[in-house]
C-alpha cells in the first residue's frame, strides 16, 4: 500500500527541509526554493507501506501550482513557519481550498522550526497569533517530533482505510 503525503504551505516555511529530514534524514542550513515539485518514496517497514512524499513550491492558491497535485492524495500537510506570523496569514483560505481540492484526504496544520522557539514564546504564538489550532510541532533542523508525525499519520491512514 502506498502513502501519499504532499507539503504545501507558503514559501520558506521547511517543506524541502521537511522533505529531507524524512527521506534522508538530513538538514542543511541553505535555502532553496523548489521549482515544481519534487517526489520521492520510502518504505516503512513498520507499518508495511510505501511512503510517497510530494514537496510542491510556494504557495497553495498561486496559478503555477496545478490543482492535479492535490487531487487524491492520502495526507496534505500544510506547513507555517511558528517564527515568522505572516506564514499564518491565508490558513483559513488556504485549508478551504485544500477541503476542496484534496477529495477527502487527511489535511493537518503542522508548524515547522520548533527548534527556534522557547515554550513559552510556543504558547504565546498558538495561543495569541494562529487562526486555527496547530496539529504538530516539529523541528526539520533537529528533526524533533518528525518520526512520531509520519508514524501518526499512517496510524491514522490505516485506522481510516480500516474502518471504510
Amino acid at each position: 500500500m502506498t502513502v501519499e503525503v504532499l507539503l504545501t504551505g507558503s514559501f520558506g516555511v521547511g517543506k524541502s527541509s521537511i522533505f529531507n529530514r524524512i527521506m534522508h534524514d538530513e538538514f542543511s542550513n541553505k535555502y532553496y526554493g523548489t521549482m515544481g515539485v519534487r517526489v520521492n518514496e520510502k518504505i516503512l517497514a513498520k507499518h508495511q507501506v510505501t511512503l510517497k512524499l510530494w514537496d510542491i513550491a510556494g504557495e497553495i492558491q498561486q496559478r503555477k501550482v496545478p490543482k492535479i497535485y492535490f487531487a487524491k492524495k492520502t495526507v496534505v500537510l500544510y506547513i507555517v513557519d511558528i517564527t515568522r506570523p505572516f506564514t499564518f496569514k491565508n490558513i483559513v483560505e488556504d485549508l478551504q481550498y485544500l477541503s476542496e481540492n484534496v477529495g477527502g484526504g487527511i489535511i493537518k496544520i503542522i508548524g515547522n522550526k520548533k527548534d527556534l522557539l522557547t515554550e513559552v514564546e510556543l504558547n504565546s504564538v498558538q495561543r495569541e497569533e494562529l487562526p486555527v489550532p496547530l496539529q504538530g510541532i516539529i523541528s526539520a533542523k533537529t528533526g524533533e517530533n518528525i518520526a512520531a508525525l509520519i508514524d501518526r499519520l499512517v496510524e491514522e491512514v490505516l485506522l481510516k482505510i480500516k474502518n471504510n
